[in-house]
């Protein structure tokens, strides 16, 4: 077994250390106050291939593996959560979407815009009255002599307000429950789609969140992506991939809490000693540091599966579950290190400490994926 990054892979990952260093850590903390998306942080992403890392060279993408793109999200969100946020949902969802059940025409037609950044990706499953019961959606899209009609509403969706491009889970023949849903993907600014209230999160404030409004909104039939009444199926096979972006996001918030942490603790002088001398306090690095590595190979394992064809869906829930946790374990503690401090906004712990909050909860809750987990461990044994 090799527990090692290649060449390239560690090339990538310094490239990323020495961007985040100078672009992304000594701003993040600005873009958390005022809650605005980063644009042209974003677009200097776009630049080095990261809004199309796994998006194939032929449509103008990166053609990163899946450990690749791993370590991508992880080194970006080790200086900003929200920025790591937008190119895990960017990249795992919407881009995702199309390059996993598209056609090749609706390929040709968005991948190229989205893998370099000049259109964001956003992608509408999660409803205000369904959330992890995805299938409780109640937007609906009806055949109407040559076109589709779409009304209802997404929450909580990732790019709302900026996005280019959109895909769209809609119910299509209610009867049929998961075998009648199916995806639809059109441009920001067609007719009928509303974007509605901003919404003011917790944490990862500059990742921008939105609500969206569809009151007949017309689509053509080239506009469904995969099969009429596929898309729930596929929406699934996405978003094991998806948690796997989830769990490096989760790992990144991790270690760059950690990394905060770790540095005041050797400048903090009490009782004569800086803190870090501390053994109550070396407990809680041994600690952070322990789940944290485990969270990561985990996180680079279900990658790897991905990478090689084989099952990974456990695997990816197990990564998300346990990292994703184990991240929010490890922002506490750094909060904890830093005392007092770290309960202002003068030092970045409890950005940390917020952020982890949502990777808990997006992409399937911790509770959804003990399920998955569950139903396949006693399925298997």
């Amino acid at each position: 077994m090799e527990f090692v990054l290649n060449d390239e892979q560690q090339a990538l990952r310094e490239m990323l250390r020495t961007f985040v260093a100078k672009e992304v850590r000594p701003k993040a903390g600005e873009w958390d106050a005022s809650a605005e998306f980063p644009r042209e942080t974003v677009a200097k992403l776009g630049e080095l291939g990261l809004l199309g890392a796994m998006v194939p060279e032929e449509y103008g993408g990166s053609g990163m593996d899946m450990v690749s793109y791993a370590v991508a999200v992880e080194e970006i969100s080790k200086g900003d959560g929200s920025l790591g946020l937008t190119v895990a949902s960017h990249n795992s969802l919407c881009t995702a979407h199309i390059l996993g059940s598209g056609s090749e025409s609706l390929k040709r037609k968005y991948l190229p815009e989205l893998a370099s950044g000049r259109s964001l990706g956003a992608w509408g499953l999660t409803e205000a009255g369904s959330g992890s019961d995805s299938l409780g959606m109640r937007t609906k899209a009806e055949w109407r002599k040559d076109r589709w009609v779409i009304n209802g509403s997404k929450m909580f969706i990732t790019q709302g307000n900026v996005a280019g491009v959109y895909v769209v889970l809609a119910v299509t023949d209610r009867d049929k429950g998961k075998d009648g849903v199916t995806a639809f993907v059109f441009p920001a600014g067609t007719k009928g789609l509303s974007v509605g209230r901003k919404l003011h999160k917790l944490g990862m404030r500059s990742s921008d969140t939105a609500e969206l409004v569809f009151e007949d909104l017309e689509v053509g039939p080239d506009a469904v992506v995969g099969q009429v009444n596929s898309g729930f199926r596929d929406t699934m096979k996405n978003l094991a991939g998806g948690r796997i972006s989830i769990a490096a996001l989760s790992v990144g918030i991790g270690l760059g809490a950690m990394r905060e942490a770790l540095a005041y603790s050797k400048e903090r002088v009490q009782f004569g000693h800086a803190v870090s001398e501390f053994q109550a306090i070396q407990w809680l690095f041994a600690d952070m540091g322990t789940e944290l590595e485990a969270a990561e190979l985990m996180t680079f394992r279900a990658a790897f599966l991905k990478d090689t064809g084989r099952p990974y869906t456990r695997e990816a829930a197990m990564a998300k579950l346990f990292a994703s946790e184990a991240a929010m374990r490890a922002t506490i503690k750094a909060v904890q290190v830093f005392g007092g401090y770290g309960y202002t906004q003068e030092y970045p712990a409890e950005r940390y400490m917020r952020d982890a909050k949502l990777c808990e909860i997006g992409e399937g809750t911790s509770e959804v994926q003990r399920i998955i987990i569950a139903r396949d461990v006693i399925r298997s044994h």
